[in-house]
């Protein structure tokens, strides 16, 4: 509970009270999607949603924080009915934010086009895949591998590719992705921080998936530019995820929080580590975090 001094003017983080007496600050439950929000089976369970529906009945704000691109959040957009609720949806690690009641991008950064051939040329050297996304297509520099198609199967995407890669993306990038094996992924993570790190973020979010984002984009960046709009502060946050790509708002959050079925490094960067996805972990931190009794 916070006094009404500490409320921000004209936002939605606080409960007109009384003349007198105090008044609740609202909460932002900032919550990845997959390994997080979802099942093994990628559905959000009857309890979760449950839950999910009571906090934001009482006025505290949901956003999906999602790797994934904004086709393959909008399923759970819909199920959540965030544009009735005041949500918001941070794509592509948060390259690009929709407010889901009017539609509207609140924000996006992309990747500077020259980058492309170089990424281009790094994936053919090293036997990696490489994609970028427009719509509901997955652009695949080279024959899909595995985590290729996985990627595009989880997100409902159709994968396409074109003989000439470099010159068929004419689209402004949000992200590329790149993948391999687990056992490769790190020592290839490191060598293209060292190669591309003043061109573009790169981290991973699964063990498989190396992400080549914006520069200055992460989950982290993105939410601190989502609650300046919102006029919201991180105190009101709880940041939930499972992978290396939610450790950024994690450790900023008001509370931060992994699932026991995270990375061993979210983890450790959390204050509180919940019940598995699989368990309906979230569950357990919007009645102990979020809801009021």
């Amino acid at each position: 509970m916070y006094t009404a001094a500490c409320c921000f003017e004209g936002t939605d983080f606080c409960v007109e009270g009384q003349r007198g007496k105090s008044v609740m600050r609202k909460k932002i439950l900032a919550v990845d999607i997959d390994g997080t929000l979802v099942n093994s089976a990628k559905d959000i369970s009857p309890a979760t949603s449950a839950a999910l529906r009571r906090m934001m009945e009482q006025g505290h704000k949901v956003i999906l924080a999602s790797g994934r691109p904004v086709t393959g959040v909008r399923r759970y957009e819909r199920e959540l009915a965030l544009d009735r609720y005041g949500g918001y949806v941070m794509a592509f690690n948060g390259a690009c934010i929709l407010q889901c009641e009017s539609g509207r991008t609140v924000y996006e950064r992309m990747l500077p086009g020259e980058l492309l051939p170089e990424l281009y040329r790094f994936a053919q050297e090293r036997g990696c895949g490489l994609v970028t996304i427009k719509g509901d297509i997955s652009v695949s520099a080279f024959v899909p591998d595995k985590y290729v198609k996985l990627e595009a199967r989880i997100n409902g995407l159709t994968v396409v590719q074109p003989q000439d890669f470099t010159g068929y993306v004419d689209f402004g990038m949000y992200k590329c992705l790149m993948t391999a094996e687990p056992a490769r992924a790190g020592e290839l993570e490191r060598e293209m921080r060292l190669r591309f790190g003043d061109k573009a973020e790169v981290y991973r979010s699964d063990p498989y998936f190396i992400e080549v984002m914006p520069l200055g984009v992460d989950k982290g960046a993105a939410l601190g530019k989502l609650l300046e709009i919102m006029g919201a502060d991180w105190a009101d946050t709880v940041c939930c995820g499972d992978g290396y790509n939610d450790i950024s708002m994690i450790r900023q959050a008001g509370v931060g929080v992994a699932m026991a079925n995270a990375q061993p490094e979210v983890r450790e960067a959390a204050d509180f580590v919940a019940p598995g996805n699989d368990d309906d972990g979230l569950v357990q931190v919007i009645n102990r975090f979020i809801l009021q009794n």
